[in-house]
């Protein structure tokens, strides 16, 4: 399996990206060097797309999957885009709390951790819908690591498309999320006219 082993706040500082974003604490002392030269068009679209494929930690050949499927469908194919890509089930379990980062959710879910409609999924790019129930595994819940990132993130703000109780396993899509519950500034219009091309 193909695994994107960059160190996270070099490649943060690189695309401008708050370590918050992804779910990390801390932050690089180093004063951002202002580049002399001005970016390209073509030079901003790619840094756009590298952006999004870092912080959900998808590969090309997946997002452009993603991409491909949003186009397909009615709409704003950049919104679509953000959409398909909040709807992974590694970045609801990110969401609901039960990791610190998308990189920890994406691990505990191939560990096979949490049930979707009681059944167990351990695949990281599964897509939710609405009215799925994502908790954790009855075997899991008794664990030192849960018990203690339900107490830590318990008072984490829920994003409205997610309904779930602080001291619960568990959780349930209500609603699809949609472009103002992306928590991160993007231009994903350039991310399609790079597509586009």
């Amino acid at each position: 399996m193909a695994k994107n082993m960059q160190p996270v706040l070099k490649r943060c500082k690189t695309l401008g990206l708050s370590p918050a974003v992804l779910g990390y604490s801390k932050s690089t002392k180093r004063n951002p060097k202002q580049s002399r030269r001005k970016q390209s068009e073509y030079g901003m679209q790619l840094a756009e797309k590298q952006k999004v494929k870092f912080i959900y930690g998808v590969l090309e050949k997946p997002f452009h999957k993603y991409y491909e499927k949003a186009e397909k469908k009615q709409g704003i194919t950049g919104e679509i885009l953000l959409q398909e890509l909040e709807r992974r089930l590694d970045n609801v379990v990110f969401r609901m709390g039960f990791a610190n980062t998308r990189r920890e959710a994406r691990q505990l879910v191939n560990h096979a951790h949490f049930t979707v409609n009681g059944q167990r999924v351990n695949i990281p790019s599964y897509q939710v819908k609405m009215g799925d129930v994502i908790a954790v595994c009855e075997k899991s819940r008794s664990t030192t690591k849960f018990k203690t990132l339900l107490e830590e993130n318990g008072k984490k703000a829920m994003p409205k498309w997610i309904d779930k109780d602080k001291d619960t396993f568990e959780g349930k899509i209500i609603a699809m999320p949609t472009r103002d519950d992306i928590d991160y500034e993007v231009a994903e219009h350039l991310i399609v006219e790079l597509y586009s091309k």
